[in-house]
């Protein structure tokens, strides 16, 4: 019935607006699109499309067929930031984003799958409105084939689509093979992770929990408990940028031990970690040192971090996080609360940092969080406390907030806050 339903609008819609080549809202790569709302009435029949889209019926985790599996959710989140920048813009802004994520996995074999997701999102409100050049912040792709698609840029709101898993995998005995984009995941620690060559996570970016995925081959070997083999390779368009390294994991009296070596955007990558326990204290950890191939005068031509971790959940189930980081060269130099340019051979915003983060059930609907991050060489604090309520078994409801405190010479000075409230329907 729903696809019928879809169907039947499509052929509305392409019957009241025939496609005309011009130059269009749509984009998709710089490249022409058939212009389908060559008016409001036409824009208006369009969203409300995705609308109904946004709000089909579906069962939780559903699986289509034997083979086929459907997922996914909606959220609705508004968020308010105030920032410090330089007139004519206003200091304080409101953003209204919805987002919806799909998933879909086709097991073609009893060893072959096909997994996509994508990631589709309005933006409206003063960012979209206020800030010159706010689309091409959103319209990345950091991948080797660009597939991001502003599917509508307007002067009030926009359109954005992007698949962030798009990947073939092939299972058999010890043998694991996976092509396309994809998450790797080689970091250990729960807050910075070194170790995560291919996509390094942040977490400033508090409404991305899937985390970003990179174009590349991987290739893994199992050889008994805890151990295995792996190789990786992320291609790139300049040979400056690829990503290529091998990984070899074993466990040593009770700890899981991973070394790794390879080459990341023209620099020689070398490191590792481990995950243990020291009693009921788990204890983990990463180190990597990072040596420009070319040398060149710049005072940053190599780096070392290393990021050492502890964990512990207590009686009444409150989880702790503390972690210290040592960043050699010394983070960034500038800030902004729309976002930091962290890459994992420069993971951090200061030299040093020293991450809290506490979780804790209050009971089976409510979880409360708080995470702290002190910058020592910065004189500055980072403060994000959030609260999670389920009101319903698939509807949650979160909201958080993100300060920064900073001495007048610090980077943070002017850095802002973000208040974010978001509503969460899981299918």
């Amino acid at each position: 019935m729903w696809n019928d339903i879809v169907k039947k609008y499509m052929k509305q819609l392409q019957t009241r607006f025939q496609p005309t080549i011009q130059k269009s809202p749509f984009r998709r790569g710089g490249g022409i699109l058939p212009k389908w709302m060559p008016s409001v009435r036409g824009r208006s029949s369009f969203l409300i499309l995705l609308i109904i889209i946004f709000i089909s019926p579906n069962q939780t985790n559903a699986q289509i067929s034997d083979n086929l599996r459907f997922g996914g959710y909606i959220q609705l989140s508004p968020v308010y930031l105030t920032a410090d920048i330089p007139a004519p813009f206003p200091d304080s802004f409101w953003e209204y984003r919805l987002q919806n994520r799909l998933q879909l996995s086709w097991f073609a074999t009893d060893n072959l799958t096909f997994n996509a997701e994508t990631r589709l999102r309005v933006f409206a409100g003063d960012l979209v409105k206020e800030i010159p050049g706010y689309a091409s912040v959103i319209d990345q792709d950091d991948g080797y084939m660009n597939l991001s698609w502003m599917m509508v840029e307007d002067e009030n709101f926009l359109i954005h689509l992007i698949p962030d898993r798009l990947f073939a995998e092939w299972a058999q005995n010890d043998w694991n093979i996976r092509i396309g984009r994809q998450r790797i995941n080689w970091g250990i620690n729960m807050v910075t992770n070194p170790n995560d060559l291919f996509n390094i996570y942040s977490i400033y970016d508090f409404d991305y929990p899937e985390r970003p995925g990179s174009d590349a081959i991987r290739v893994q070997r199992f050889m008994g408990f805890a151990s295995k083999m792996e190789v990786a390779l992320s291609p790139a368009k300049d040979i400056e940028n690829m990503v290529a390294a091998g990984l070899y994991q074993f466990n040593q009296r009770g700890y899981d031990i991973q070394l790794i070596s390879g080459y990341y955007r023209n620099r020689f990558a070398i490191g590792g970690g481990w995950a243990g326990s020291i009693s009921e204290t788990g204890f983990k950890g990463e180190l990597m040192f990072f040596r420009d191939i070319e040398e060149s005068n710049s005072d940053r031509n190599s780096n070392f971090i290393a990021a050492i971790s502890a964990d512990h959940m207590f009686d009444n189930s409150l989880f702790l996080i503390t972690e210290i980081l040592y960043n050699q060269q010394g983070g960034l130099d500038t800030f902004d609360i729309f976002g930091a340019s962290l890459s994992v051979d420069n993971p951090s915003i200061s030299g040093y940092q020293l991450t809290t983060q506490l979780a804790y059930p209050v009971n089976p609907l409510l979880d409360v969080s708080l995470a702290g991050i002190w910058y020592p060489d910065e004189q500055a604090i980072f403060l994000s406390p959030s609260f999670t309520y389920s009101v319903l078994p698939d509807l949650d409801f979160r909201a958080l907030t993100q300060q920064f405190f900073g001495a007048d010479d610090s980077i943070f000075a002017n850095a802002g806050s973000i208040y974010s409230f978001s509503l969460t329907w899981n299918f």
